[in-house]
């Protein structure tokens, strides 16, 4: 009898696990191409923040060059991710890179980069961190601007040597309470610097003919003062 009451639950239990990865299964195939669409949305509406679009005549989305594999490790990257590029009239005028700094205060912190020709930086956004909220968070837009510092920054602005929060003697600002995430982000964004710099030719001397698309991308409007997706 107790063997029997056994084999009965869990048949019971079996059916019910069935039952919901059915559920889920059907599930994901009815919303998979709504979710796709929506990280796309979210995907292009974090580009334009940088690269508005009054400032490239190009998809960004769809014109993009892979990470070279020998960056992977100066990104923080663990594999192969895509570089957008703006172009005007087919010229590459700008390029955003994603990278990612290992060492925030409560692990990593994926973010893009865009930078202009000329080597200033368009733009720096977080896309998601873990870090303490009310501190370490700030590095977000929605919580505060200072992401914003980064703008029309380069290599030479602040020298190579002031690219460390102030708290080391560099140039850039920390927060109150929180230092680690802070310098964890300006030493990414140091590092993506270097790998446009040494990578220049290559990522603003792409042909027009070899972008799969130049249709230009139907994602919201941009503002500078909107945050992106955590």
């Amino acid at each position: 009898m107790f063997g029997w009451s056994i084999g009965k639950n869990s048949l019971l239990l079996g059916a019910f696990a069935l039952v919901t990865a059915g559920v889920l299964a059907g599930t994901y195939q009815a919303t998979r191409e709504q979710i796709a669409e929506a990280e796309r949305q979210a995907a292009a509406a974090a580009l334009l923040e940088i690269i508005p679009r009054d400032q490239h005549d190009n998809d960004l989305l769809s014109d993009t060059l892979p990470v070279p594999q020998d960056a992977l490790d100066t990104l923080g990257l663990r594999q192969s991710e895509a570089i957008h590029l703006a172009r005007r009239d087919g010229r590459v005028e700008a390029v955003i890179v994603p990278a990612i700094a290992p060492d925030g205060y409560s692990g990593a912190i994926r973010m893009i980069v865009g930078v202009q020709r000329d080597g200033q930086i368009a733009g720096v956004r977080v896309l998601t961190h873990n870090e303490t909220p009310g501190l370490g968070d700030k590095v977000d837009l929605k919580k505060s601007d200072w992401i914003l510092g980064f703008h029309g920054r380069s290599l030479g602005n602040p020298s190579v040597e002031d690219w460390r929060v102030k708290k080391d003697g560099g140039a850039f600002d920390q927060f109150t309470g929180a230092t680690i995430t802070p310098r964890a982000v300006v030493n990414q964004v140091r590092r993506v610097l270097e790998f446009v710099d040494q990578h220049h030719a290559v990522l603003f001397e792409q042909a027009l003919e070899d972008a799969p698309n130049n249709t230009a991308e139907t994602a919201p409007e941009s503002s500078e003062n909107t945050g992106t997706t955590q």
